[in-house]
């Protein structure tokens, strides 16, 4: 008899095309630094859609614009760069599961490099750009386009992300965008600008700013959402608290 089982996270998407993949990753977090940074740079430089994320643990809520739903999680596409992000944040107890499913997906493919994005709270009013890596060789690369963190610890699906890139052997960075908890176009700014620098990108990020409190506005309510999912209980399993 065929199992039909659907699996706890099912990545939906064609095949990414092309050679040397390079890809980004950003979920809510702190600021919404990674949702609004891949967002507009998805926006500005025209990536097509190629898929989906969907998994019965994400909350029950969806994003819509001028009356059309958009699935939560997205997978976006142009050259050899890829684009994931998410509307939605995700519950700490499936980061583990979420990880691997992308990263399964992508095994079959030519990827380059992985980069995860997202915030840092710090009391500075600074938006500066923060950087780690799976090797020293990126580091190097980096240079001075971030700054390097030198202990601590990191959290939410970019460590999960970051951590299974490292046990699989894949070249990983995770860029930090310096920001308070709240929405923060302008940190996302900040980390365009880095992405710019290392990648080629060329994003011009004055309509970001423009639009920093139009955004803010909208961000809010994720925003609460993403605190609401770190402080629920989970209490056993398959049942994981759900939001809304």
């Amino acid at each position: 008899m065929m199992n039909s089982q659907v699996p706890d996270v099912y990545v939906q998407a064609s095949p990414p095309s092309g050679e040397g993949l390079t890809v980004f990753i950003g979920f809510p977090g702190s600021g919404l630094v990674g949702s609004i940074a891949l967002s507009y740079i998805a926006e500005k430089l025209e990536f097509t859609q190629i898929g989906v994320i969907t998994s019965k643990f994400f909350p029950p809520m969806a994003m819509m614009t001028e009356g059309i739903i958009a699935v939560p999680v997205r997978i976006y596409q142009k050259e050899a760069m890829v684009a994931i992000f998410a509307d939605i944040p995700i519950h700490p107890q499936i980061c583990y599961e979420v990880a691997n499913a992308i990263l399964d997906w992508l095994k079959p493919y030519p990827v380059t490099e992985v980069i995860t994005i997202a915030g840092i709270i710090t009391n500075e009013p600074e938006k500066r750009v923060f950087c780690v890596t799976t090797g020293k060789e990126l580091l190097e690369r980096i240079g001075e386009n971030a700054l390097t963190l030198p202990i601590g610890s990191i959290s939410g699906i970019a460590s999960s992300i970051l951590t299974e890139c490292k046990v699989r052997g894949i070249p990983a960075i995770g860029l930090l965008g310096e920001t308070i908890n709240a929405p923060d176009p302008r940190a996302a700014a900040a980390t365009i600008e880095v992405m710019n620098r290392l990648y080629p990108l060329s994003v011009d990020t004055a309509g970001l700013m423009e639009q920093a409190e139009e955004i803010e506005a909208q961000m809010h309510r994720l925003s609460e959402d993403v605190q609401s999912a770190e402080e629920q209980p989970v209490k056993g399993e398959p049942m994981l608290p759900m939001y809304g």
